[in-house]
């Protein structure tokens, strides 16, 4: 994520919405228009609309609803993503869903929280995305884990699968643990998507996993060897 920013009343947090329902939108918008150093700029009901609207509205954050009529926030984040690598995206559901949590993890979402949050702690989320921080609880994300591999699966098993990978796997795993996409990688990397493919397909089978995203939690939950860079990074 971006480095840390400052924002005031002269400099407000730019935030766009993502809802079906406009009695929330309009909720979350008249919430958080409320509040000197924060702007809502724009709105959407649908994924088409947001993928539309949001990019030319440079928001510093998105609050996404997670599902929607015409597909989901989730989708709309790594989209949005891709073309602002800055912005941050908070999603707010009605639904306490690991998998969507997860899924939010892998699309780089700065933030997962309840619609049932008070309105202050919602404030309170934005402004601590928009300021480079993480809403993700490690706590969860360390639950999660332990589900996708198995209450009784031994921790260590794990760590030796970490130290097995090659430092160009750490260093991509690292990446996926940051949401970023097989071309992000590439680009980042100086590699090919298909070599980029190929080095993901190997550290899956190193690690025991068959899903990419259970690759996200565990380079979350092993950052400083998953980040680990490999010293060579000439095209491949």
């Amino acid at each position: 994520m971006a480095e840390a920013r400052e924002f005031s009343p002269q400099a407000p947090i730019r935030v766009f919405l993502l809802d079906d329902h406009e009695v929330v939108r309009r909720g979350v918008r008249d919430l958080l228009d409320a509040e000197p150093d924060i702007e809502v700029v724009g709105e959407a009901g649908t994924t088409d609309h947001a993928l539309a609207r949001g990019p030319a509205l440079r928001p510093d954050v998105a609050v996404l609803d997670v599902r929607l009529p015409d597909g989901d926030g989730i989708t709309v984040c790594r989209e949005l993503r891709s073309r602002m690598p800055e912005l941050a995206c908070l999603m707010l559901t009605s639904f306490d869903d690991d998998d969507a949590l997860l899924d939010a993890i892998m699309a780089g979402a700065a933030g997962y929280v309840l619609k049932q949050i008070k309105g202050s702690d919602l404030v309170a989320a934005v402004r601590t995305v928009a300021s480079g921080q993480s809403m993700l609880d490690p706590a969860t994300t360390s639950r999660l884990m332990s589900s996708l591999r198995g209450s009784d699966t031994p921790a260590e098993p794990q760590d030796e699968a970490l130290a097995g990978l090659s430092p160009r796997e750490r260093e991509i795993l690292g990446l996926i643990g940051e949401g970023l996409t097989n071309r992000q990688i590439g680009q980042r990397l100086f590699l090919s998507e298909k070599t980029v493919k190929n080095h993901i397909s190997r550290l899956l089978a190193k690690l025991g996993v068959e899903r990419r995203v259970q690759a996200a939690v565990l380079a979350s939950q092993s950052a400083p060897q998953a980040s680990q860079p490999a010293s060579d990074h000439r095209p491949h």
